[in-house]
């Protein structure tokens, strides 16, 4: 029996889609534009009414049948004359693209500032979803942007806002959503020319393969964007890549290359270790110290205890997350130190906070301390 309509041609013969399929797919695409429909009982009565041709589909259906079925209104049945909907809302998204100026990207980037201050110290429990709300934002003007300049401007804030959103999702144990979020940053750091920001997104990346014991490639990664930034880089961002490597290095128990790696990071951090242009990186007070005792940590060295225990009254308030890593830390440096006690008291501070602020890897670190059968202190 032939195909009544258009519509429903392409959903049986061409897709194969069940109605129910379909129903589901209309509602889900139309929360996502904000759109109201009508129920999915309704739905249901009416896609026959539609499919059979006893009644006509009008918008903002016809919107969402494009989108699902990825057919035109010709394709679909629909009048010709609806192909001006679609140039009318291209012309609106080009024309609202075209409206974004400096302030706007200036508002667009204290946002995620906004979210990386809030991050460091009350963790990431509400705030992935709100940074994928404001990257898709940045994504929508950067794909209707025409101005030479204008692009650049929005990819470098969508740089800021995917990495960010990569670290929180790491942060939150989400490796898959870390590692799309940090593919996204690469690729908006290339749109905005900027040879900085694509080898702080690679190694940035890095530390993901770290996570999943993908060591060796993260380490090879990580001297990749050292290398990347070698010429352009400032001397702050070129002493990050290199504690970064640092860890890399550390994670793959080359002891030497790690501690060389970090005696240079020492040495090219500047006496001024803040940038405006980087808000992101943070090497000085106490962090520096503290990322080299995290490797310490990592190779098992003694010296590992006393470089954090240094550290940690020297790290900021506001740095919370940062403080849960070196309780982790510390757990693990007193374990291979052998001291069951202090171990545990690292422990429990670490747990303690990291639930608070719901540092879901760090919480995962401490799932596998081992802790030494008893107690030796010096």
């Amino acid at each position: 029996m032939p195909s009544a309509t258009k519509l429903q041609k392409v959903r049986k013969d061409e897709l194969g889609y069940k109605a129910a399929e379909v129903i589901n797919l209309l509602v889900r695409r139309a929360d996502a534009l904000g759109i109201t429909v009508m129920d999915a009982s309704s739905l249901k009565t009416k896609l026959s009414r539609w499919e059979n041709g006893h009644d006509q589909v009008n918008e903002p259906y016809r919107r969402l049948f494009r989108d699902v079925y990825g057919r035109t209104n010709s394709e679909l049945g629909f009048p010709e004359e609806d192909e001006d909907d679609e140039v009318s809302e291209l012309r609106s998204r080009l024309a609202l693209a075209r409206s974004v100026d400096a302030g706007a990207v200036e508002a667009f980037r204290q946002q995620v500032d906004s979210a990386r201050r809030s991050d460091r110290q009350f963790g990431g429990i509400v705030l992935l979803d709100q940074l994928r709300h404001l990257i898709e934002q940045l994504e929508g003007l950067l794909s209707h942007s025409t101005a030479r300049g204008q692009r650049e401007a929005l990819a470098s804030v969508l740089v800021e806002a995917s990495t960010l959103a990569g670290w929180v999702a790491l942060d939150r144990n989400a490796i898959g959503q870390a590692w799309g979020h940090y593919e996204r940053a690469k690729a908006a750091a290339r749109e905005a020319g900027s040879a900085t920001m694509l080898a702080h997104a690679l190694a940035e990346q890095a530390f993901v393969l770290i996570d999943i014991d993908e060591t060796q490639h993260a380490a090879e990664q990580l001297e990749h964007a050292r290398s990347l930034a070698e010429r352009e880089a400032s001397p702050l961002l070129r002493a990050w890549l290199a504690a970064a490597s640092g860890e890399g290095f550390a994670a793959t128990g080359q002891q030497a290359d790690a501690l060389r790696a970090f005696d240079t990071a020492d040495a090219l951090l500047p006496a001024d270790p803040r940038d405006p242009r980087l808000p992101f990186l943070f090497l000085g007070d106490s962090h520096l110290d503290r990322w080299r005792g995290n490797a310490l940590a990592k190779l098992g060295e003694p010296d590992a205890v006393e470089q954090l225990t240094n550290a940690l009254p020297r790290l900021p308030a506001a740095f919370v997350r940062a403080r849960v890593g070196m309780l982790v830390d510390l757990a693990y440096a007193h374990a291979a130190a052998g001291d069951r006690d202090e171990a545990q008291r690292y422990a429990r501070q670490a747990r303690q906070l990291g639930k608070q602020i719901r540092s879901d890897r760090h919480l995962r670190r401490l799932s596998g301390l081992v802790l030494p059968t008893g107690s030796r202190r010096p």
